[in-house]
């Protein structure tokens, strides 16, 4: 074919990745801080390289791809500040120690895409999951290669759609990007959720009606049994008689309680997903084997490689555990060193299956990767507070910091290899669509991760002494209005504690896995009648905000209603069609959030607001009836430009 010949690592396709992962990693990091999100940084850096590159006049889709696979591991990388900062708020550390938080997330990266190499035969080129950002990057650069195509009209139809709505609602804020609507039934609490996201549009356009009706169930779930329920139980008088308290109730309960119940879910999910895993992991090693007999399109990095990166990060995770200890006025213990790294990194292992699975399930932005991290946590602390009970060592006022710490910081590198194991499938699933060489994209995945993790520690340590974290100001003196909000951080931290101190609820995370086996077996028994109910979707359902899950539900039942309109005979160009629409969704809002992102920093470094471009011009009320109205426009043109009769 005539990508054999293309030359696919580069030179100044490593440079401009470098130069691309500075920008993203650094907004990134930041609206992880402020707002709890991060967006997926593959297909903007696709859509980057291809304007680059066409400026020189030389356009190489596999080039591209490369570039693209860089900037996404480090992207994805920046997710580690879901954690790290969780060390200010036990208040073990004060600033960003660099070698410490470089050699985590790098030694996580690696690790995260070392673990799922195994899986990459089983689960991108036999499995049918549909991996929606894998192949919206990749119909991305295969449109780019293109002089004219019926295609092409479609996704920039979707760019522009996407785009403009996220404008819309989060640029110039004259339309509302999601509500819900609270009301009682005695003391019971309901909610009727709304959310108006295009890209999710489209990732639930791509990953079809099993997936987005799991989803569906576990938002029920969540708002019509357990919040009521839970709500019921309450004693509250006066707050009834307001209806702003009824939803700051309500939404207090599902933080505290439902989510807890959906992190049950998924870690029971995830533990089956696993043990499904086990047999591809199996065959993957055994490829790794068999690599003389493979073509270029099927060769990843040999196993005799694999083991032997596995080794030296192993041991590079050992020092760093062996200078977090000695960093403490705590006696070294080799046996506490040992058992910790290694768990770490045997944990890190077993979800890395979970989240490849749950990235190619939903796609890697509505992947519930803190979800995965309060799993870790959990289970970390709960390994620490074992050891400190095994080798008799007496938690007291002056050790306990240090132990929580410890907990919190072994997480960062499980976390830190879930991010990537959440990305790594979806960019080698581009990777085989644009017939790349799978063991290069590796490569260039590892080397992300070693160019974000140099990035990401300066800055944290920027962002801190300029802002500030909630509660942890860096100087007197300085405005805590302006502070960082770390949200998941300080939920990792608090959940910390709470193990330590024996005061963390079970109960809720208890009922969750009662919960999550029940769907496991309604599940096996539907996939008998070839109907398909995903487990982990519905515990996702549960545990994210309705407003993001949401979305994905009405993609696909868009999807499924407008392919019942089109004639057998034009099934395939609808397919076609829909797929290059719902990737432009995507594509678009990804895109327009980076110009935002850039603005907001930009003003915010300068002095200026961080609602620059808000126009403050309507009541909340407004906002989301506007916000309604323009996004059911969008799906009602959608549906008629994808079901309008085509000469093709």
């Amino acid at each position: 074919m005539q990508s054999q010949s293309l030359r696919e690592i580069t030179l100044r396709g490593i440079l401009l990745g470098i130069f691309i992962t500075m920008i993203f990693t650094t907004a990134n990091v930041y609206l992880g801080l402020k707002v709890g999100l991060t967006f997926a940084s593959s297909i903007p850096a696709a859509v980057f390289a291809m304007a680059f590159f066409k400026l020189l006049g030389k356009n190489n889709i596999l080039e591209n791809n490369i570039v693209q696979t860089q900037v996404s591991a480090a992207g994805t990388l920046s997710a580690v500040v879901f954690i790290i900062p969780a060390l200010f708020f036990v208040g073990y550390w004060n600033h960003f120690d660099f070698w410490q938080t470089f050699l985590i997330c790098a030694c996580g990266g690696i690790l995260g895409v070392v673990f799922t190499i195994p899986f990459r035969i089983e689960l991108v080129e036999k499995n049918k999951l549909p991996y929606p950002e894998g192949i919206a990057a990749a119909e991305v650069l295969q449109l780019g290669e293109k002089k004219s195509s019926i295609g092409m009209k479609d996704m920039l139809f979707g760019i522009s759609l996407s785009s403009a709505f996220i404008f819309l609602s989060q640029g110039l804020k004259i339309i509302s990007d999601g509500f819900g609507i609270f009301f009682h039934i005695k003391r019971a609490i309901f909610q009727i959720p709304a959310g108006f996201s295009l890209a999710l549009i489209g990732a639930g356009w791509l990953v079809g009606l099993s997936v987005g009706s799991a989803i569906l169930i576990g938002v029920f779930l969540a708002w019509g049994i357990l919040t009521p329920c839970l709500s019921a139980s309450h004693s509250y008088s006066a707050l009834w008689l307001n209806l702003s308290s009824i939803e700051s109730l309500g939404n207090q309960i599902w933080e505290d309680q439902v989510r807890f119940i959906g992190v049950g879910m998924i870690g029971i999910s995830a533990v089956w997903t696993l043990l499904k895993m086990l047999k591809p992991t199996l065959i993957g090693l055994k490829h790794s084997f068999s690599i003389s007999i493979q073509t270029r399109t099927q060769t990843d990095i040999p196993l005799k490689w694999l083991i032997l990166i596995l080794g030296l990060v192993s041991g590079v995770i050992l020092y760093v555990f062996y200078h977090f200890f000695a960093s403490s006025n705590l006696p070294i213990s080799w046996i506490f060193i040992l058992v910790v790294a290694t768990c770490s990194i045997l944990i890190g292992f077993l979800i890395s299956a979970t989240c490849g699975y749950m990235a190619g399930l939903v796609g890697s932005s509505s992947s519930p990767i803190s979800g995965i991290g309060i799993i870790g946590i959990v289970v970390m602390s709960l390994i620490v507070l074992g050891m400190t009970k095994a080798l008799h060592i007496q938690i007291n006022q002056e050790n306990s910091q240090f132990f929580i710490a410890l907990a919190i910081f072994a997480t960062s590198i499980i976390f830190a290899v879930a991010t990537i194991a959440n990305d790594n499938l979806q960019d080698l699933k581009t990777g085989m669509l644009v017939q790349a060489t799978p063991w290069k994209q590796e490569i260039i995945l590892m080397l992300g991760c070693l160019i974000g993790s140099l990035v990401i520690a300066p800055v944290l340590n920027l962002l801190y002494e300029a802002y500030g974290f909630v509660g942890h100001l860096p100087r007197e003196g300085m405005n805590a209005h302006n502070a960082l909000s770390a949200p998941q951080a300080i939920l990792m931290s608090s959940i910390a504690k709470g193990i330590f101190k024996n005061t963390l609820d079970w109960f809720f995370i208890n009922t969750g896995i009662i919960l999550g086996i029940l769907f496991i077996l309604l599940d096996s028994i539907l996939q008998k009648r070839q109907i398909s109910l995903p487990p982990l979707a519905i515990g996702m359902g549960v545990y994210l905000p309705p407003i993001v899950t949401l979305p994905i539900f009405f993609g696909a039942i868009l999807a499924y209603f407008a392919n019942k309109k089109i004639p057998n005979t034009q099934l395939e160009t609808f397919k076609k069609r829909g797929t290059l629409l719902a990737s432009g969704l995507i594509v678009g809002e990804s895109l327009m959030g980076i110009v935002i992102a850039g603005i907001i920093v930009a003003s915010v470094e300068s002095g200026g607001r961080e609602d620059i471009l808000s126009l403050n011009l309507f009541s909340p009320s407004t906002l989301k009836l506007l916000g309604l109205v323009c996004f059911s426009l969008s799906l009602y043109l959608i549906y008629q430009r994808l079901t309008k009769p085509t000469k093709d």
